[in-house]
C-alpha cells in the first residue's frame, strides 16, 4: 500500500498502548512529577474505578495553573484537566483522528475498543511525520496559507489527492469526509484572511451558513456553492453595508479559489440569501404558506444549514424556529415528500436501467437525480417531522432507527443503496478528473461489470420502495395536485 493510503489504515496500528495515568483526586504537583519522570506531555486522569475522565496536558499546567496563579500543591487534577476524552474506535482510520483533532482543536485523541474502554492514545506528533502527500499536509498548508492564491493551490491539490487516494483503495465514506473537512477548512481560513483587513469585526452580528450537501458534509468532487448569511436584527445600517461588502468579497474569492458559483444563485452575496434573523423567519413562513416547487426547494436547501463562522446563536435560534414551523405544518412536509416522489429512479418496466436517450450524456444515468436526491431528501423530511434538524444522512438514519420511525431492515437497505450510489458517483468523478474530463453526476451502466450493474439495479429498487414508503407515510394519495 502507498504512503498516502496509510492515513486510511486502522488507528490500532499506530496508537500508543502504554497509558500513563493519574487519579482525578491527585494534586497537580503529583501529576506534574509523573509527567516529568515519564517524559510525557499528558496524562489520562481516571476515577477510582480506573475509568478515564479527562486528560491533563502540559498546556493545562501552563495556562490554567501557572498563568492562573493556582497553587500546584493544593489544586486537584479534576479542577484543571480537559474533559471529556475525545476518542475514536480502534478500527477507525488515521484520517478520523485528523478529523477529530481539527474539529475539536486538540492535539491528542483517545482510542477505545469495542467495549468503549480506553486502550490507547495517539497525538499529532505520532502522525505528523508521515509523508507529504497526505490530508495532514493539506490541513497544515491551509493553516499556513497567506493568500487566496495559496488556498487556490490547496483546493486543486485536494482534488488530486482524492484521485490519488481513490486509486489506492481508500473507502468512499472516508474520501467524502476528507473532501468536506478540507473544503470547510479552506472556507474558514479564507474568512480569517479577509478579517485581517477591513472586515475585522465580521461575524459579531452575522453567521455564514453552508447549505445543501455541504451543510450535510456529503460533498463529492462536483460541488458548487450553496450558502447564506443570517444577520442580527440589531445590526446597524453601517454594519449591514459591511456585511454586504464582505459577502461579495467572500463569494468572489471562493470562485477564484475554484469553488464554482451556484447556477441557481444560492449564495450569500445575493440579497435573497442574506437577511436579518426576523426577515428569515418571515421568509420561511412564506415558503411554508405557499408550497410551490421553488419554495419547497428553497426550504429544503435551507434545512441543511450548518453555521461555519460567526455568531452561532443566530443559527440555533433559526433552527429552533424551523423545527417549530415544521411541526406545525405537516401538510407542507407532505408536499415536500410529494416533490421527492416525482423524481422516479431510472428503472424500466422490466427492471432494466433506463439511460439518457439523447444529448451529451447519451447512454448514461444521473445518479444524483435518479437516486441520491430521493434518499437524502426523504430521510431529511422524516427527520424534520421528528423534530430534528441538521446532521448527515447517516446521522439522520441512526436517529430514525433509534426512534422506531424506520426499521432496522429499512435503514440497512437505504444506507447500502446510498453508499453504493455515492461510491459510483465519486468513482466516476475521480476517473473523469484523472484524465481531465468534465466532472459530473453521470455514469455509464455499460462501464459496470455484471455484479455492479446488478447492485445498481437493487439500489434503484430500494429508492423506488423508499418513495413508496414516503407516499404511504405522508398519505400522498389524499393530496390534491
Amino acid at each position: 500500500m502507498s504512503e498516502g493510503a496509510t492515513f486510511f489504515l486502522p488507528v490500532k496500528d499506530y496508537c500508543r498502548r502504554e497509558l500513563i495515568t493519574c487519579n482525578v483526586n491527585d494534586t497537580v504537583i503529583a501529576a506534574a512529577e509523573i509527567m516529568r519522570d515519564k517524559s510525557v506531555s499528558s496524562l489520562i486522569a481516571c476515577d477510582d474505578n480506573k475509568r478515564p475522565i479527562g486528560i491533563l496536558t502540559d498546556r493545562d499546567l501552563r495556562n490554567k495553573v501557572i498563568a492562573g496563579g493556582m497553587t500546584p500543591q493544593l489544586v486537584k487534577v479534576s479542577e484543571v484537566m480537559t474533559t471529556p476524552v475525545i476518542s475514536v474506535a480502534e478500527d477507525e482510520t488515521l484520517f478520523e483522528v485528523l478529523y477529530q483533532m481539527s474539529s475539536n482543536r486538540i492535539h491528542r485523541v483517545g482510542v477505545v475498543d469495542t467495549d468503549n474502554t480506553l486502550v490507547g492514545l495517539i497525538n499529532e506528533s505520532d502522525i505528523i511525520r508521515l509523508q507529504d502527500r497526505s490530508p495532514q499536509r493539506l490541513l497544515q498548508a491551509v493553516d499556513e496559507a497567506q493568500s487566496v492564491a495559496d488556498l487556490k493551490k490547496i483546493y486543486h491539490d485536494n482534488e488530486q489527492l482524492v484521485v490519488f487516494l481513490r486509486g489506492n483503495g481508500v473507502r468512499t465514506n472516508d474520501l467524502v469526509k476528507m473532501i468536506s473537512l478540507l473544503n470547510d477548512q479552506i472556507a474558514i481560513k479564507l474568512i480569517s484572511l479577509l478579517k485581517q483587513g477591513r472586515f475585522q469585526e465580521m461575524g459579531s452580528k452575522s453567521t455564514f451558513m453552508v447549505l445543501g450537501s455541504e451543510g450535510r458534509q456529503e460533498q463529492t468532487l462536483k460541488t458548487d456553492q450553496d450558502n447564506a448569511m443570517i444577520i442580527a436584527d440589531d445590526a446597524t445600517d453601517l454594519e449591514m453595508a459591511d456585511i454586504e461588502a464582505f459577502s461579495h468579497v467572500l463569494i468572489d474569492a471562493l470562485i477564484e479559489i475554484g469553488v464554482p458559483e451556484c447556477p441557481g444563485g444560492i449564495m450569500a452575496k445575493n440579497e435573497f440569501w442574506r437577511r436579518r434573523l426576523s426577515d428569515w423567519k418571515s421568509t420561511i413562513n412564506g415558503w411554508v404558506g405557499t408550497p410551490s416547487g421553488e419554495n419547497i426547494l428553497n426550504f429544503s436547501m435551507f434545512t441543511d444549514m450548518r453555521g461555519l463562522c460567526g455568531d452561532h446563536s443566530l443559527e440555533e435560534e433559526l433552527k429552533k424556529y424551523i423545527i417549530q414551523i415544521a411541526e406545525e405544518n405537516s401538510l407542507f412536509l407532505a408536499r415536500m415528500a410529494q416533490n421527492v416522489c416525482r423524481f422516479s429512479p431510472p428503472l424500466g418496466m422490466f427492471g432494466q436501467i433506463k439511460t439518457e436517450s439523447t444529448g451529451t450524456h447519451l447512454g448514461c444515468v444521473d445518479l444524483k437525480k435518479g437516486g441520491i436526491f430521493a434518499l437524502t431528501e426523504g430521510v431529511k423530511i422524516l427527520a424534520l417531522k421528528a423534530g430534528v434538524l441538521g446532521g448527515s444522512t447517516h446521522d439522520r438514519l441512526a436517529m430514525l432507527l433509534e426512534r422506531d420511525i424506520l426499521s432496522k431492515e429499512q435503514v440497512n437497505d437505504i444506507e447500502a443503496s446510498y453508499n453504493l450510489l455515492t461510491f459510483l458517483r465519486l468513482r466516476g468523478q475521480v476517473d473523469a478528473a484523472a484524465v481531465g474530463h468534465e466532472i459530473s453526476n453521470y455514469i455509464s451502466p455499460g462501464s459496470l461489470d455484471r455484479v455492479e450493474k446488478g447492485r445498481l439495479k437493487l439500489a434503484l429498487e430500494v429508492v423506488k420502495s423508499f418513495q413508496g414508503m414516503l407516499s404511504q407515510h405522508f398519505q400522498l394519495n389524499m393530496l390534491r395536485n
